[in-house]
């Protein structure tokens, strides 16, 4: 078959005789924009650059957002690369390792991904493993039993014991309730004893990896050979949903806005939220809320400085740690700053968070922290979506939602049409909205929405 000869002759190539490859100065045939287009019904982007390496993703509509069940998105992460209806385990992970390959399955609340790395001569037989994954029924018994449980089991142990995830995956089930709002990770038992099983599993890959919910992108590849291998080795997946069935949250996002407070031993975590953007490729993008983002910040990007943006000189102590981060979806966002430390200076903290937005909203910024917030903003937006991680996933999405690939060199000029007007609109309208809030750790100590003056 053709995957066993490709296999071989790379194997053969990366052992016994290296070829040639294009050096990292030599030019590429594209740039950080992809190329997209469809092939047998498959919708795909490239960005070829120089680079020896590939790196090859399938991004499906399965993040948690969509599952119709608790759990079914992990559960199907966790089979991923375990088997195809012509490879074992043994033969996928033998065969990768023989090519010097990466595989790895990760999700978003939107997203699963299956992800290769490889050199780029090898592009045939990843694609064609990604079209047979996207096509196998093999979901055995015993594979969920003694590896998939307990690896859902470990993931909600750690999920448990991390109050500042607890609190991130709090504040997205107030802001958005369903959807958006359900937990990336387990956080009972419950999902994996009492809705997961093999064929629950088996039913929701055939939503997940129909041809109208993924696509395949890839960086480090060229545009007409990716088309050339997709049109080969996507026969076998199916076109359509079955009839009857659909993925859960499909429903337009909402946001609602709340307070949950939880009681945790281990630490203490607050998370401050608000309406924000959606990503560049949705229909409710604001590219002011990357600068307020930027302005309100937290971490500083320089060493032994505690940076310029306001929460970074506002913060109680240097142990407590803040970061403002803006999470952007399909037709939604959440603009939220994470606050860990001791409960004293945890709650300091979230008070002075709250009077940086007032500040900004009274337009009492300096015209040079605005542009070093406008820069830094532009810089993470280049850099995230240079990343070759990030720009698969916002790439991938914006296809199967929209049918438009992420481009950042886009997203940079529309940052740099941002003014300081738009941002002091922006922190005005959050203070006069709904805040999504969440307290975990002392709750003796740690304050109520409205103690620090937030609407809920």
């Amino acid at each position: 078959m053709f995957a066993s000869r490709s296999a071989c002759r790379g194997a053969s190539r990366a052992v016994r005789h290296p070829v040639q490859r294009r050096g990292l100065a030599a030019p590429a045939s594209g740039s950080f924009q992809y190329q997209s287009g469809e092939a047998k019904g498959v919708k795909f982007a490239s960005r070829d650059h120089a680079s020896p390496t590939t790196t090859l993703a399938l991004v499906s509509k399965a993040g948690t957002r969509f599952q119709p069940l608790p759990g079914l998105t992990e559960g199907l992460e966790k089979f991923a690369f375990r088997s195809t209806d012509r490879r074992s385990t043994l033969r996928i992970v033998r065969e990768s390792e023989l090519l010097g390959a990466e595989l790895r399955a990760y999700h978003t609340r939107e997203n699963l991904v299956l992800e290769a790395k490889f050199l780029r001569d090898d592009l045939p037989y990843f694609v064609e493993l990604l079209g047979e994954v996207a096509a196998s029924t093999q979901f055995k018994t015993h594979v969920y039993n003694e590896e998939v449980v307990p690896l859902i089991h470990l993931a909600h142990q750690k999920f448990l014991a991390n109050p500042a995830e607890m609190a991130v995956n709090s504040v997205h089930s107030i802001a958005f309730h369903r959807g958006l709002g359900t937990p990336t990770a387990s956080s009972s038992t419950i999902p994996y004893t009492k809705y997961l099983d093999t064929e629950t599993i088996e039913y929701f890959s055939k939503l997940a990896y129909a041809k109208p919910n993924f696509a395949i992108v890839a960086n480090g590849a060229e545009d007409g050979q990716l088309s050339n291998w997709v049109n080969q080795f996507f026969d076998n997946v199916p076109a359509t949903v079955e009839a009857g069935a659909t993925l859960g949250g499909l429903e337009p996002s909402k946001y609602h806005g709340g307070e949950e407070r939880i009681a945790h031993a281990s630490g203490n975590a607050y998370v401050i939220g608000f309406a924000g953007s959606s990503s560049f490729t949705g229909k409710f993008y604001k590219r002011e809320i990357a600068v307020l983002g930027s302005l309100l910040g937290g971490q500083s990007s320089v060493k032994w400085s505690p940076g310029f943006s306001l929460l970074a000189q506002a913060k109680a102590s240097p142990s407590t740690h803040v970061k403002t981060s803006s999470a952007i979806y399909s037709d939604a966002g959440l603009l939220y700053t994470v606050i860990t430390g001791s409960a004293n200076n945890v709650a300091t903290t979230a008070e002075a968070a709250v009077k940086a937005i007032q500040k900004v909203a009274a337009g009492q910024i300096t015209k040079e922290d605005f542009q070093k917030a406008k820069a830094a903003a532009k810089f993470k937006e280049l850099e995230y979506g240079q990343d070759q991680s990030a720009g698969i996933v916002l790439t991938g999405n914006g296809l199967i939602t929209g049918n438009k690939a992420y481009q950042i060199d886009e997203v940079a000029k529309a940052v740099d049409g941002v003014t300081e007007q738009s941002v002091k609109a922006a922190a005005k309208t959050l203070l006069e909205s709904k805040a999504s809030v969440s307290a975990v750790g002392d709750l003796f100590v740690l304050p109520y929405a409205e103690d620090i003056g937030l609407k809920v």
